[in-house]
């Protein structure tokens, strides 16, 4: 529902008045490959009887007259996006300061450890442990027998969980492996109130997350900084570990981890890993959050002459509208020439107001003034057996970036890319891995991962990512499908956006061996992958790659191949930025190649299918 708002921005007291408080910072990310889960952000609280890490709650702040207070709200720890055996990343710090007050502080949850044995801890270092923080992060899987032996191993191989905080959370949990008991699954980031799970012996089932805490300090019950579970194999009996209350993410089983929710503080849960694909990126910590709450009562006289010095310095209440938005990055190309081609991922996409309920973010509150806009173009499609398909543009509009798709992967055996969507991987006889996606990550997530290319001939690749669906893995003689993107009703009409490209497929053997039929890219503009559509002795007859369909962010087509002879990877398709305000605002555009219209309920609609400028008054 839009309409006009008084935004206070910065909050400037102009009488002294007594608060509570709740602060509580980013939650670390889940480890890759195996990985524990990520430590719940570090929280403290002046509401209720309890605080975080088993402390009780802390005094109330006084916010003094005429002074500005700056709030600080820490985001998640990011994807782990190296690969296999890299621990997770902390999460960022929240806090509230001010000029005579003692700044309130939380630390970010601790990164989730890797999967560690002893050949990887003699020639990667040691990643196994989780990592310190507000809450600490779960250990890694460990293994005391596999690639080295017993003898090789160090005497007590133990996977640490992260140490905590003081009365913010509490420490993650252990993978305790030892040369007696060979494995252990990996631990639980810790919570706000409970320390994370430690793996259990021999099942190689993840330890769930630590619980949070809740808070009501909003006027509801609201459960935060829960830790991020463990994850597991994918033929596993045992499941990953659930990620705990208050917005912990789950480990993933043969996945990628779950995010934690975004302004709760909640770890990401743990990777997970499947038989020939270690690549799999533990789940971004979730956002935390500043809550301050003026008790009953406010002490002084609120003066005409306050009210003015407010005006004065800036901190008068603003007048401004509610503005819902869909940004959409350019859609990343398609590998080209080669037999292995993976599909273009899709632009990330990212709206408010309108299409899936869990994709949609806050509105932005906008003043009169003009605003700069960026539409992402498309990345170009690869053009011989070696190239990647290149990464699309970000689309930008005010505070929201939508990051470019990620490049397909290509010759020989490359993996995807990263972006707002993943590539899809190349198919070959190892290293196939696709590309993850919502990378940097965002809450919510803009995009999702690639999928994986197929190993052995014939070879194919896998389809890149989509805003609503993952690229589809190979499954055999054929490409992998581009993920769908997401409809929106922005506009009106039900359209969608932001499909991943086909996969491509192809071999090397001349003749070829059977018919190998293009797939189709994602709902949403995603262009469809090249393929042999019958049987020909004598090579040749392939079906080109298709480009993303433009200003919908799709991603390019992997191209085929016969021994070289596919032509190049479908370039992405360009992306979009819309917006929609109530009947009481008034757009304009430039340049003329963007247009404006009211919709039948009295909205007012900016379209942009280029760069320009949007003038709101």
């Amino acid at each position: 529902m839009f309409g006009q708002q008084f935004n206070f921005g910065s909050l400037a007291s102009a009488a002294a008045a007594i608060a509570n408080f709740l602060v509580i910072a980013g939650g670390g990310s889940g480890g890759s490959s195996l990985g524990g889960g990520g430590g719940a952000g570090g929280l403290r609280t002046s509401y209720g009887s309890n605080s975080g890490g088993g402390g009780s709650a802390e005094s109330e702040i006084t916010l003094a007259d005429g002074t500005t207070y700056t709030f600080t709200v820490g985001a998640g720890g990011a994807i782990p996006t190296q690969g296999n055996t890299y621990h997770g990343n902390d999460g960022s710090v929240s806090s509230i300061a001010a000029t005579g007050l003692t700044t309130i502080s939380t630390v970010g949850g601790g990164g989730g450890g890797s999967f560690m044995n002893c050949a990887t801890f003699n020639s990667h270092g040691d990643v196994r442990n989780g990592r310190s923080g507000g809450s600490g992060g779960g250990a890694g899987y460990t293994n005391v027998k596999a690639y080295g032996g017993e003898n090789n191993c160090p005497d007590d191989f133990v996977g640490d969980g992260g140490a905590r905080t003081s009365n913010q959370g509490y420490v993650g949990g252990n993978s305790p492996g030892n040369q007696v008991n060979h494995y252990y699954g990996p631990g639980g980031g810790g919570g706000a109130s409970a320390a994370g799970t430690n793996g259990p012996y021999g099942n190689r089932a993840g330890g769930a997350g630590g619980s949070g805490l809740a808070v009501a300090i909003t006027g509801s019950s609201v459960t935060y900084a829960g830790g991020g579970g463990g994850g597991t194999f994918s033929g596993s009996a045992q499941p990953a570990g659930s990620g705990g209350a208050g917005g912990g993410g789950a480990g993933g089983k043969g996945a990628n981890g779950t995010a934690g929710t975004a302004n709760t503080g909640g770890g990401g849960g743990g990777a997970g890993r499947s038989a020939g694909v270690a690549n799999r990126c533990g789940g971004a910590g979730g956002s935390g959050i500043v809550v301050v709450k003026e008790l009953s009562k406010a002490s002084g006289v609120w003066s005409m002459q306050s009210q003015f010095q407010a005006k004065q310095q800036g901190t008068w209440p603003e007048f401004g509208y509610d503005i819902d938005y869909m940004v959409v990055a350019g859609g990343a190309g398609g590998a080209g020439d080669g037999p292995i081609a993976g599909g273009g991922g899709a632009g990330g996409y990212r709206a408010s107001g309108y299409g899936p309920s869990p994709l949609q973010g806050s509105s932005l509150f906008l003043a009169g003034g003009c605003f700069s806009i960026t539409v992402g173009a498309g990345g170009a499609g690869g053009t011989n057996p070696t190239d990647y398909g290149s990464n699309g543009n970000p689309s930008v509009f005010s505070t929201i970036t939508s990051t470019g798709g990620g490049g397909g992967g290509g010759s020989p055996g490359r993996a995807g890319q990263p972006g707002g969507s993943g590539g899809g991987g190349a198919g070959a006889s190892s290293n196939y891995q696709a590309g993850c996606g919502n990378t940097p990550p965002s809450d919510p997530p803009q995009g999702q991962p690639g999928g994986t290319g197929r190993s052995g001939q014939p070879f194919a690749g896998g389809g890149g990512g989509g805003a609503t669906q993952a690229g589809l893995n190979a499954p055999g003689s054929t490409a992998g499908k581009g993920g769908d993107g997401a409809p929106n009703t922005i506009l009106g009409p039900d359209t969608s956006y932001g499909g991943g490209g086909g996969g491509g497929a192809g071999t090397y053997l001349n003749p070829f061996p059977s018919a190998m039929p293009a797939i189709p890219g994602g709902a949403g503009g995603g262009g469809a992958g090249g393929g042999h559509p019958s049987f020909n002795p004598s090579g040749g007859n392939f079906t080109p790659a298709v480009s993303g369909t433009a200003n919908t962010g799709g991603g390019g087509g992997g191209s085929a191949s016969g021994n070289g002879d596919g032509g190049p990877g479908g370039a992405g398709g360009s992306g979009i930025v819309l917006v929609r305000g109530p009947s009481a605002v008034t757009f304009s555009v430039a340049p003329g190649t963007n247009s404006t219209a009211t919709h039948p309920g009295g909205d007012k609609l900016a379209t942009f299918t280029v760069s320009g400028t949007l003038t709101v008054s």
